[in-house]
């Protein structure tokens, strides 16, 4: 009778056993993944890998910074509130690759380093170039502006920004007639930034603009705030204000500019695209499936204004959307 007859069902020829090697090779990769949903939930909740940064760091300044600050106000870009405290604008904030906690970044995001720093301008321009931080200070007008910042969740602040019109850096860059679009994006350093070990995001962040946005008088390039180089949490040592739009159009700690003939994908509306809009443009009536946007509230005050359309810059903005 064959042996075929009395085999178990579990039983398998030799041939089909795993090797040994892809056995090890498959315990190797679990074991990484393993360790990357580990610290990027200790992330998620706030609980670091290593030491302990210090939130109170001092700001990482250039020996141009020092001879720059305090800058001139821009008298054309006023508030009809008064600027939000500096202490509390540092410590409540959005920056999810260090915390999905607004206490966090603070802290966390002092493992960052900022210096040396470079952004590349590539793409449809005549002349692509990489910048350092310096550059900007030395090319480029410096000037600071008073700005509303509205959050998508429904909480605002006011803060005097230092830096310069996105329009002027890419008038140094000459983009060519067929770009329509500008990608930005921030850093990769998920063994730094801990949130960007979470996998199922599509990081680096990125973000766009179409090339009209871009060159609105409004779209400022931030290097400062409140009379000094941005503080980490907040994007040191770049990052961009669109006061018209919900603040995660507000890309931080920006590496790369990118002149495009079509509409790239960016972070959060390809993560949840029925609740972020690549516009983002804000809108008392539209409301965020979780936030109602007809009001909103002021961190550190507590005072409730009435949303404006536009965040109150409908007349240098409206005609991009007619």
């Amino acid at each position: 009778m064959s042996n075929l007859i009395f085999q178990k069902s579990w039983n398998m020829a030799e041939g089909e056993a795993t090797p040994e090697s892809v056995y090890m090779n498959r315990r190797d990769f679990i074991k990484g993944t393993s360790l990357v949903s580990l610290a990027a939930t200790a992330s998620l909740y706030g609980c670091g890998i290593g030491p302990t940064p210090n939130p109170n760091a001092p700001i990482e300044w250039s020996t141009n910074e020092k001879k720059i600050y305090p800058v001139k106000r821009n008298k054309k870009y006023v508030l009809d509130r008064n600027i939000s405290e500096e202490a509390i604008a540092s410590s409540f904030n959005n920056f999810f690759e260090f915390s999905e906690f607004k206490n966090d970044p603070k802290l966390h995001a002092q493992s960052l380093s900022t210096r040396p720093w470079e952004v590349k301008i590539t793409g449809l321009v005549n002349k692509p170039r990489s910048f350092d931080i310096d550059d900007f200070y030395r090319l480029l007008p410096i000037e600071e502006r008073l700005y509303r910042l509205r959050c998508v969740e429904a909480w605002a602040m006011a803060v005097p920004w230092t830096g310069f019109s996105l329009k002027s850096l890419l008038d140094i860059v000459e983009p060519q007639p067929k770009a329509t679009h500008i990608a930005m994006t921030t850093f990769y350093k998920p063994f730094t930034a801990q949130g960007q070990l979470a996998f199922w995001r599509p990081w680096p962040y990125t973000e766009t603009l179409t090339i009209e946005e871009a060159k609105n008088e409004l779209t400022f390039m931030a290097l400062g705030m409140y009379g000094h180089p941005l503080r980490k949490q907040h994007g040191s040592p770049i990052r961009m204000v669109v006061p018209w739009k919900y603040g995660y159009k507000s890309i931080k700690s920006i590496v790369k500019i990118e002149l495009l003939s079509h509409q790239p994908p960016t972070f959060w509306n390809s993560v949840i695209p029925l609740e972020y809009s690549i516009e983002a443009n804000v809108d008392p009536k539209v409301n965020h499936p979780r936030w109602l946007q007809a009001t909103e509230k002021m961190i550190g005050t507590g005072e409730v204004h009435k949303t404006k359309l536009y965040n109150g810059y409908e007349k240098q903005v409206a005609h991009l959307y007619v």
